[in-house]
């Protein structure tokens, strides 16, 4: 299991130049989690496709609906204090700090292309990239 950011899970359903990179994630670690705010995240990448007529909403309800199917088993509500507290302790915004916090919760890496999330949290935060390229574990 790996926690993904919402890019990531855009990059994987939304065609576009990132989806090898997260199709090769998808191979490595398909069991896939985030906090329940990356549906909101997710709604609004989707809303500024829509806008820039990148596809149209029956494409944007479908995107929707194939990112909810990945997800659908492992979506977590994250407790507050672990959150401001990370927040606390780095620049970065609350959003983000879920994505960190759950990682930490469930003891797994937060799979990110955020450069602010892997500067403040390189103990729990990895590119996809270096996370294809590392040996399995068993």
């Amino acid at each position: 299991m790996i926690v993904v950011d919402t890019n990531l899970i855009a990059a994987l359903v939304i065609p576009g130049d990132k989806n090898e990179a997260a199709e090769q994630v998808f191979e490595r670690d398909p069991h896939w989690a985030a906090p329940l705010l990356w549906k909101s995240e997710f709604r609004n990448v989707l809303a500024v496709g829509l806008r820039q007529k990148a596809f149209d909403l029956e494409a944007a309800v479908f995107l929707m609906e194939e990112a909810e199917d990945l997800l659908k088993e492992d979506e977590f509500d994250v407790p507050s204090a672990p959150i401001l507290d990370l927040a606390s302790r780095s620049r970065l915004s609350a959003y983000d700090c879920e994505f960190v916090a759950l990682a930490k919760q469930l003891g797994v890496p937060l799979l990110t292309w955020d450069r602010a999330i892997l500067a403040a949290f390189p103990e729990t935060a990895v590119s996809p990239e270096p996370f294809v390229r590392s040996p399995r574990i068993p």
